[in-house]
């Protein structure tokens, strides 16, 4: 654990309880020196009240807090290498761009002469200059977030937190501005950790993903293996539309009610679910009787732009064993299918997923 530790963060067994409601129970993370981390998960499933632990906002009631090999479990937050980023942004109004970026060094008595050389090597790497006299209401939702970014990037912490710093900004600014974090990070190579509920931001901006419910981590990975071999039901779910099949081992295959499929990787279980995303599902020919092919007939199908998402009823569905919109298949636009169509269905064995049969959490 040592040199887990020594490598960036470490959290180990860290509970916290606001009255009778537990909101973390028993949370292990390690994150990496100079990695572009998320906590990912619903409101309630104690992200944020991890990420103000960590940032010393909040004590534990159990557990430690390690950074680079230092235990801060019980250290004050100001004096604490850490630095947040608000959903807020929380910039001072009376003051300008520069004096809100200047703040905290002219609080920890940086001679002037640094100061201002700091807080203009900041400004320009975040495009800010030429906008040092401005006030925050005379600024965009883009460019406040920016000067919150400088103001925290000034003090060089060891680890930046960002708490949903986005969710204010529109779709498009969004966009922009989780590509210009992105790059923003692998420039000064800090550790910056991100809470966010935002599946999407997530996948954009994150070297690896914690996927959390309930008070503890599902799922660590980087964003493909997050993505594409989710541990369990809520993680397949929670990252986007997934194929949950209800299926049973029956010796080196597992069959289903859609039929038969061989998988990479075999189940750890006798009855359980697989899952496949819908981009994952190819349409092609093949004969019924192989392994991993499923007739199906198109019920809806919708145009986006570049893809065209299906609904589709498998054959055994007309026996009403299930949902007949329960396949979802995402494919490329110029494919040309209307309801009513005949399609066969190929599911790739290293895409089918067995699902843990149980949450962590349960």
């Amino acid at each position: 654990m040592t040199g887990q530790i020594e490598l960036g963060l470490f959290v180990a067994q860290v509970q916290k309880s606001f009255g009778s409601h537990k909101a973390l129970k028993g949370v292990d993370l390690e994150v990496r020196k100079g990695e572009f981390f998320t906590l990912l998960g619903p409101s309630g499933c104690g992200k944020t009240t991890l990420l103000r632990i960590i940032a010393g906002l909040e004590l534990p009631d159990s557990g430690h807090v390690f950074l680079g090999g230092r235990d801060i479990t019980r250290l004050p937050a100001a004096k604490r290498q850490v630095n947040t980023v608000f959903q807020s942004y929380a910039l001072f109004p009376h003051l300008n761009v520069f004096e809100n970026v200047a703040f905290g060094l002219k609080a920890r008595n940086v001679e002037p002469p640094e100061v201002r050389k700091r807080v203009v090597e900041n400004l320009e790497m975040l495009d800010l200059l030429g906008l040092e006299k401005r006030y925050p209401h005379q600024l965009s939702g883009g460019q406040k977030q920016r000067v919150a970014l400088a103001r925290a990037l000034v003090n060089n912490p060891d680890i930046l937190l960002l708490d949903e710093p986005m969710s204010a900004l529109d779709a498009r600014l969004r966009a922009q501005v989780q590509e210009d974090l992105r790059r923003l990070q692998r420039a000064v190579g800090q550790t910056f950790i991100l809470v966010t509920h935002d599946q999407d931001e997530a996948m954009v901006v994150s070297d690896r993903i914690a996927v959390m419910k309930d008070g503890l981590v599902e799922q660590v990975g980087d964003p493909r293996e997050v993505y594409s071999k989710p541990r369990n039901k809520f993680v397949a779910e929670f990252l986007g539309a997934a194929n949950i099949i209800q299926a049973r081992r029956d010796g080196g295959r597992v069959v289903t009610t859609l039929g038969s499929f061989d998988l990479s990787t075999a189940p750890q279980w006798d009855e359980g679910a697989l899952a496949i995303r819908p981009e994952h599902i190819l349409l092609g020919d093949a004969p019924q009787s192989d392994a991993n092919w499923v007739q199906a007939e198109v019920r809806e199908a919708i145009y986006r732009g570049q893809s065209l998402d299906l609904w589709l009823a498998a054959a055994s569905e007309r026996n009403d064993c299930l949902d007949p919109l329960r396949l979802r298949v995402r494919t490329h636009s110029k494919g040309r299918l209307a309801p009513g169509d005949q399609v066969s269905l190929f599911f790739p064995p290293e895409d089918l997923v067995a699902l843990e049969n149980r949450s962590l959490t349960e």
